[in-house]
Formats: C-alpha cells, sequence, structure tokens
C-alpha cells in the first residue's frame, strides 16, 4: 500500500463523506438536541438534514466531473460520468425516501432511522462505485445490514421484525453464495478486478469450476434483485417492513444490484456469455439468466393476481420486473446497459410513489389490504390520480416512462442478433406477461375510482410532505416518458465514454 495517497481518495470519496457527515449530524442533533422535543418536529429536522446531505453531495458531482481509479487500476474506487450518474439517481430515489417518511410514526428512533438510511445510501454509492470484488462483496453487506435493520425498525409491529429475520437469512445465504463464487474466480485467475479477471479468462474453455462459480454468484446476486427461485424473502420482507424502508429497498437497492450485477456479468465474464437465442443455445451465464427472468415473469405476474395486500402485490410485482430488468443484462451492450439503467431508474421513482400512497393510506386506514383504498379517489383526489399514474406506469401504458423503459429494453433484446431471432421468444412472453400485469394493477384503479367508500370509511387527510413528493414524483414519470431522451442521451453518452 506504499505510494497510497489517502488525500486523493479523500477526494474521490467526498459524495460518500458528505453523506457519512450527515448521518452523523442527524444522530447527534437528534439524540444530543431534540430528545426531548415532539417526534413531529424532530422527523422534519432529521428530514431536513438528510435531503441538505444528499443535495450537496448530487451538487458536488455535478461541479465536479472526474474520471479516475483508485489504487493503480485495481478497481477499488472508480469514479466517472457512469458511477457518478447512478449515484446522483440513488441519491434522488433517497430524498424522496425520506420525504414519504415524515409523517410517518412507526418509529420513536428518528435520528437512528435517518441514518441508516443514509448508510445504506452509501455503502449502494460504494457500490456501484467499484470494480473489484472484494469492494464489491464489502459494499454489498454494508447496504445489506443497513436494510436489514431498517426493515426491523417497526418494534410495534412483530411483522416488522419477523420480515427483517427473514431479510436477513436470505440474505446471509445469498453473501455465502456470492463470496464462494467470487473465491473461485480468484483462486482460478488470481485476480480481483473484474476487468483484470476477465483477460485471464478470456479464450480459456468454459470448465466446470468455472460454471460452477458463474452459478454460484448468480445465485447470490438472484437473491438481492429477488429473482425466481431467490425471491422468497420479497414478499414477507415487503409486507412487514415500514413502508419507506419497503419503498427504499424496491427503488435504490433494485437500481445499485442490477447496475452491479450489469458490471460483473459484461466486465467479469466476458467471453462466458453463451447464447440464450432461440434454436442458438450455447452454454454461458445468457442462457441462466434467461432462465431467471422467464421464471420471475411468470410466477411474480400471476401470484400478484391473488393478492389482497397492496404491499404483497407490488413485492411480486416487483419480482416481475427484476425478470424484464435482466433482459438488459443479456444484451451486455450499449443499448442494453442504457436501457437498462433508464428502467431501473424510471422504476424506482415509480415504485417509491406507489409505497408512497400506501404509506398514506395506511397511515389513515391502518391497513394495506385493496379494501382500504376503496373510494380513495373521493377521499384524497390527488393522491389517487398519482397511484393511477404509478400503477399505468408500471403496466407499461404510453406515454409514461414505464412503457418507454419496456419499449427501450424490449428493443435492445430484439437486437441482439436479428438473423436468428435473438431473444425474441423471451420478448414476446414478456408482453404476454405484461398483459397479465394490466390485471391487477388495474384492480388496484377500480378499488380507488369505481368502488365505494364504506359508511365508517375515516377521512384521509394527506401530509404536505406526502402532497409534495408524490405530485414531483408523478411528475418525474410524466417528463420521463413524455421526454426519455432527457435521461437517456446522458447514459448512453456516459456509457460510452467509459468504454462499456
Amino acid at each position: 500500500m506504499s505510494g497510497v495517497s489517502y488525500l486523493e481518495m479523500l477526494k474521490l470519496a467526498i459524495p460518500e463523506t458528505i453523506l457519512v457527515i450527515a448521518a452523523l449530524a442527524v444522530l447527534a442533533v437528534d439524540l444530543g438536541i431534540m430528545r426531548a422535543e415532539a417526534r413531529q418536529y424532530r422527523m422534519i429536522l432529521s428530514a431536513l438534514i438528510s435531503c441538505v446531505g444528499c443535495a450537496a453531495a448530487i451538487f458536488w458531482m455535478f461541479t465536479t466531473e472526474q474520471h479516475a481509479n483508485f489504487l493503480n487500476g485495481s478497481g477499488m474506487l472508480v469514479v466517472d460520468p457512469l458511477t457518478q450518474l447512478v449515484q446522483q439517481a440513488l441519491l434522488v430515489l433517497t430524498v424522496f425516501t425520506v420525504l414519504i417518511s415524515i409523517e410517518t410514526n412507526f418509529t420513536d428512533h428518528v435520528g437512528e432511522y435517518f441514518a441508516l438510511l443514509l448508510l445504506a445510501t452509501v455503502g449502494m454509492m460504494f457500490l456501484v462505485s467499484s470494480e473489484n470484488v472484494l469492494m464489491i462483496f464489502v459494499s454489498l453487506e454494508l447496504t445489506s445490514l443497513s436494510l436489514y435493520i431498517l426493515t426491523a425498525f417497526n418494534k410495534q409491529n412483530v411483522q416488522s421484525a419477523e420480515a427483517a429475520l427473514k431479510y436477513f437469512l436470505f440474505g446471509g445465504m445469498a453473501a455465502a453464495f456470492t463470496l464462494f463464487g467470487l473465491s473461485l474466480l480468484y483462486g482460478l485467475t488470481g485476480e480481483i478486478n473484474l476487468i483484470q479477471l476477465a483477460a485471464k479468462l478470456k479464450g480459456t474453455a468454459l470448465d466446470p469450476l468455472l460454471v460452477v462459480a458463474i452459478v454460484m454468484t448468480v445465485i447470490g446476486f438472484g437473491f438481492k434483485i429477488a429473482a425466481v427461485p431467490f425471491h422468497l424473502w420479497a414478499p414477507d420482507a415487503y409486507q412487514g417492513a415500514p413502508t419507506p424502508s419497503a419503498a427504499f429497498i424496491a427503488s435504490g437497492s433494485k437500481v445499485a444490484s442490477f447496475f452491479i450485477l450489469a458490471k460483473v456479468m459484461m466486465l467479469g465474464f466476458t467471453g462466458a456469455e453463451g447464447s440464450g437465442n432461440w434454436r442458438h443455445y450455447e452454454s454461458g451465464w445468457v442462457p441462466v439468466l434467461a432462465i431467471l427472468a422467464a421464471g420471475s415473469m411468470l410466477l411474480g405476474n400471476l401470484v400478484a393476481i391473488v393478492q389482497s395486500s397492496v404491499k404483497r402485490l407490488l413485492a411480486y410485482s416487483a419480482i416481475a420486473h427484476a425478470g424484464y430488468m435482466l433482459l438488459g443484462v443479456m444484451v451486455h451492450g450499449e443499448q442494453g446497459f442504457a436501457s437498462l439503467l433508464y428502467y431501473a431508474a424510471t422504476y424506482g421513482l415509480t415504485t417509491i410513489g406507489a409505497f408512497g400512497v400506501v404509506s398514506v393510506v395506511q397511515e389513515k386506514a391502518g391497513g394495506d389490504s385493496l379494501s382500504d383504498f376503496a373510494g380513495l379517489s373521493r377521499r384524497a383526489p390527488l393522491i389517487s390520480f398519482c397511484m393511477m399514474i404509478f400503477m399505468l406506469s408500471l403496466a407499461g401504458i404510453p406515454p409514461l416512462a414505464g412503457f418507454f423503459g419496456k419499449f427501450y429494453l424490449f428493443t435492445a433484446a430484439i437486437g441482439t442478433d436479428p438473423k436468428n431471432l435473438g431473444l425474441l421468444w423471451l420478448v414476446a412472453f414478456a408482453i404476454a406477461m405484461s398483459a397479465v400485469s394490466l390485471y391487477y394493477y388495474l384492480q388496484v384503479l377500480k378499488q380507488i375510482y369505481v368502488v365505494d367508500a364504506p359508511s365508517n370509511a375515516p377521512a384521509i387527510r394527506t401530509p404536505l410532505s406526502s402532497k409534495v413528493a408524490l405530485g414531483l414524483l408523478a411528475l418525474g414519470v410524466l417528463v420521463l416518458g413524455a421526454a426519455p431522451n432527457l435521461v437517456l442521451e446522458r447514459l448512453l453518452a456516459a456509457i460510452k465514454s467509459v468504454g462499456y
């Protein structure tokens, strides 16, 4: 480690440092000064500090574009336009999670909650800026440990502790698989940098040890993205966790996990792709992901139909969307990577919005079942309209962001090998499953707009912070649907600049 400039490292990690300082500030203010004050004031002040920290980190990245690979190209800390763009998306998702948390009352440990939210974001930011298997594993665990605790944060609800325990056990198992797969790769190549690792693997046969390494790594990441058959933790975790925590797990962790999964596959396993094309099957990681994608789309969409809890419905919907997003990883090119990131970012915004509406209803009605949404349009027209936009976007209805996300993703998948129909079989399956998904999204809207509210239904007063957050999220889904190039062009330029 001689010759290492820690000052240079600190400079590259300033956005993460800002967030850590914000997390410590939240703790210091809440525990040291505001502990005796009313919980509402503590929530507002902690949220304000958190948002200022995120905004300062985003501002720093906008003003100082960098392109560096710390520690002589080891991949421990890679800062380039693409990672900065993804980090900015993660910070935006964190801000919206903070905003929908303000009016909730699931905990009195306000400072600890917001500090953990920020620390989980730090883990995700390090995760996306790493091309080194050791750093990837450490960042994954930093993120996961924060998310386990956030899941268990509602001490008044036994389901919260149960959900966290399941999430922790499945997460621990995923970590073991990931570590085993990455250890085998190190044993095969003697390298821990993804690019150098791929160079060592180039030209070698797909021997059994490499196959096991690929399968173990895919299993590990399969848990993180909740792909079938590694999805079992997701419905219980989403339902039992406090709603803002569930929103953060469904959005921020999804964006970070898919980004690093694509990086590992595209950079680390170059040359071992194989093919999942129709009648042109070749062994490799692409056919493995194709099976996971088809299973996720099928099970996620079919099981979501019979859910009566909206949070569980969104959980199975998330499993199905993981299947769609795997298509972008399989394409493993510029177009595929850009469409994957666009889809993940817009899905993150939409799903935070949907959970934000669920949070408001749950706080006032005491539950998240479909019947709790009956007649919501007459009781809270603004958030009902926002929910309509979120549901239709998730279903892929034009001209919303969800439609263009699917359009770009499917177009990229079809274009992989036009002569042999490429992944057309999987795209056709995905379109059929999207049609199925429309049914359960419309079930939510039917409750909101068609079914009358019970006579004893409580009034819904939407807090100002939730109105602002949900309104901005709905507007973002509309704008990104009407003008997708606002994000896509930046993504493509960033991807080209780093040479993927």
